[in-house]
């Protein structure tokens, strides 16, 4: 690869390091990621909107020296919001409307960190999956095996970052549209507390709650570094997380103590989980148990059936108000959205206001119920995922029969949309390897408002079973 030859044996804040020491420039480190753009994604489809002229101005304008100067950057074509820059939410109905008119305060905050964004990424339909297969633009390959999905909905913003093109990347989760596509593709996936990271100036929350933006990273410091640099709330919230105690970037490598951690097997909603998952689970919990913390087996007591009935409920609601947002005021015509788009609109429209009250007052019933467990443990551990990354089309939007669809879903990924309900931060590492060659993850969730456990102790776990330098056959031939 021409060149920087060495841009891919540094995280985020490695190349950042670089840069603030004069030995490369941020020229330097946008070309090296355009080079492995150029020679990966074809192949990938992870980047739908290259904007490399942008880039090259950011840079020729000069960027702020933050934590991250001059380190390329990728933005998921959902939620993130750029002065003059196109959006299309990945969606036919979207995809002729005009460019932004402002920046939203979590891109004001990334651009403070010295990030230079050169593309969007690909994600599917609206981000209503866990699978990145959109009708618009086509589907994303997982760099570990091209016949399987690079999960969803940052499915793109994976892709990229699990073969090396960035660092890390802009992501959202409602669902487990970060943490899902983290585990796919062998990386860092965070979705911080509820409300953590603001959503101003357009909207007060999202999803009622359950969505946050962050993003997938190769490694722990940079997924901490990355909050402190954006969390915080935004003017006019309805609502923000506790204020941490110091920045999060302190935690990693700080001695996490002896924690309480819970181990559970059992998926909320009855979905199976395979014999290699409930392995990696067990070996990660003997593992706490190795470096001194107290683990022991414990399912918490919540209402699992309710989980994904009050998501759908929400979810219904949200793409009501979601496609209503058009800025020409236009309905979605036949063949402008996709199949369970549609289902989701139509169930929507029969959503009654109580309806939706009902379900917001279960989320937090869920969030009470794990407030309440814990009160005896600092940390759950559960699978990341039902079993490894499923194999492109089986969770495909165009699917005819809505519930079937959502059942595979959630029988891929049983584990997540539980912590977007409860608010609490949750967080995959990429800690097993399959038979098959693929990455295993691990999901770690602490106490609502407390990430800084969840730093010190996946900073823990990463020191002892480091990730980093394991890549796709794809990215190393």
């Amino acid at each position: 690869m021409s060149g920087f030859a060495e841009y891919e044996r540094y995280d985020a804040l490695g190349l950042a390091g670089l840069v603030k020491a004069r030995k490369v420039t941020p020229t330097d480190l946008l070309e090296a990621a355009i080079a492995r753009a150029v020679a990966r994604n074809p192949v990938l489809n992870a980047i739908s909107m290259p904007l490399e002229d942008y880039a090259r101005r950011t840079i020729a304008e000069g960027m702020p020296a933050g934590p991250f100067e001059g380190v390329p950057f990728l933005l998921k074509d959902l939620t993130a919001s750029v002065k003059g820059m196109r959006m299309t939410r990945t969606s036919r109905f979207f995809a002729d409307t005009a460019p932004a008119t402002a920046d939203s305060e979590h891109v004001t905050r990334l651009k403070r960190a010295g990030l230079v964004f050169f593309g969007r990424t690909n994600t599917c339909e609206m981000g209503l999956s866990l699978t990145c297969e959109p009708q618009l633009t086509g589907p994303t390959k997982n760099p570990w095996d091209l016949t399987r999905v690079s999960g969803g909905s940052s499915g793109g913003a994976a892709a990229a970052t699990g073969a090396r093109i960035v660092p890390m990347a802009h992501g959202t989760d409602g669902f487990g549209s970060i943490r899902a596509p983290a585990a796919c593709c062998g990386l860092v996936g965070l979705k911080p507390t509820r409300g953590r990271n603001t959503l101003a100036p357009f909207a007060g929350e999202a999803l009622a709650g359950l969505a946050a933006e962050h993003a997938v990273t190769l490694s722990v410091r940079d997924c901490a570094a990355l909050l402190d640099a954006t969390s915080g709330p935004g003017e006019g919230d309805p609502y923000a997380a506790p204020p941490p105690p110091r920045p999060y970037l302190q935690e990693v490598g700080t001695d996490p103590g002896r924690l309480r951690i819970a181990f559970t097997r059992k998926a909320p909603n009855g979905a199976v989980v395979s014999d290699e998952s409930l392995r990696e689970l067990e070996s990660v919990a003997k593992l706490c148990a190795t470096l001194g913390h107290h683990v022991e087996q414990a399912d918490p007591h919540v209402d699992g059936e309710a989980m994904v009935p009050t998501f759908l409920t929400l979810i219904a609601a949200a793409t009501v108000v979601n496609l209503g947002s058009h800025p020409n005021k236009k309905t979605p015509a036949p063949g402008e959205i996709e199949t369970v788009t549609r289902a989701l609109y139509e169930r929507g429209q029969k959503v009654s206001g109580a309806d939706y009250a009902r379900a917001v007052n279960t989320a937090h019933r869920l969030g009470r119920q794990m407030g309440a467990f814990h009160a005896d443990y600092d940390v759950l551990l559960t699978p990341g995922l039902a079993d490894g990354a499923a194999k492109l089309g089986w969770m495909d939007m165009m699917l005819e029969d809505e519930n079937e669809y959502w059942r595979r879903v959630f029988a891929f990924s049983p584990f997540t949309v539980w912590f977007n309900l409860t608010g609490q931060p949750a967080m995959v590492l990429p800690l097993g390897v399959s038979a098959a060659g693929l990455p295993i993850a691990t999901q770690l969730v602490a106490r609502f408002g407390d990430e800084g456990t969840l730093f010190r102790l996946a900073a823990q776990l990463e020191a002892a079973r480091p990730w980093f330098d394991r890549r796709p056959e794809f990215v190393a031939s």
